[in-house]
């Protein structure tokens, strides 16, 4: 590995991105960053062409790669790129510079495994070769002891990514949430369910 890899951090950054991943200090945003980081994601969105404050270009493609990893598009929905996920997460290091070093240290050790294993950053590699090194990492209890710092990492940006989507326009619409609609007749709860309950 250069001094300097592709990804923008140095080889000490990198070793101090894992100590803060082991130390708990990853990607633990308070309620009210994350609801801020979707305030202002969803404007900067709505406003036009999206310009990351905190990622590097190479970064940039990696995070945008990888959610949609996370969460792909299906028939139910968009992906996670689509819910604008790469932008709140962006937002959030933003806005919170405390978790950047940790963030960004996970990115810079998955582009390191994957130039060991197969020669070049996550996001060069082929679709099965994104999906081995996933697969090694996703399961924390079959994962090799030596990716135990990537296992937590990707745990956290794996809840970043939900988190993200989730709260998302399109998240919401996925989990067919029904709240803040008005009831103009309350005729008490359907007999089915008092069945079901018991009543």
């Amino acid at each position: 590995m250069s001094e300097t890899p592709q990804g923008g951090l140095t080889r000490r950054e990198l070793v101090a991105a894992m100590a803060a991943i082991s130390a708990g200090a990853a990607l633990r945003p308070t309620p009210g960053q994350a609801q801020e980081a979707l305030r202002r994601s969803t404007a900067a969105r709505a406003a036009g062409a999206y310009a990351p404050k905190v990622y590097t270009a190479h970064e940039w493609n990696t995070v945008r790669t990888l959610v949609d990893y996370i969460i792909p598009k299906d028939e139910r929905s968009g992906s996670a790129t689509d819910a604008g996920v790469p932008e709140y997460m962006d937002t959030l290091l933003d806005l919170e510079p405390g978790m950047r070093t940790a963030h960004r240290g996970g990115l810079g050790w998955l582009d390191h495994e994957c130039r060991e294993r197969f020669g070049g950053p996550f996001a060069d590699c082929t679709d099965a070769q994104r999906r081995q090194m996933l697969d090694d990492i996703a399961w924390p209890d079959r994962a090799p002891e030596a990716y135990s710092h990537g296992v937590q990492w990707f745990n956290s940006f794996r809840d970043l990514t939900a988190s993200g989507f989730w709260t998302s326009e399109i998240g919401v619409a996925d989990i067919g949430y029904q709240g803040n609609t008005p009831v103009l007749a309350w005729n008490g709860c359907p007999a089915d369910n008092l069945k079901r309950l018991g009543f």
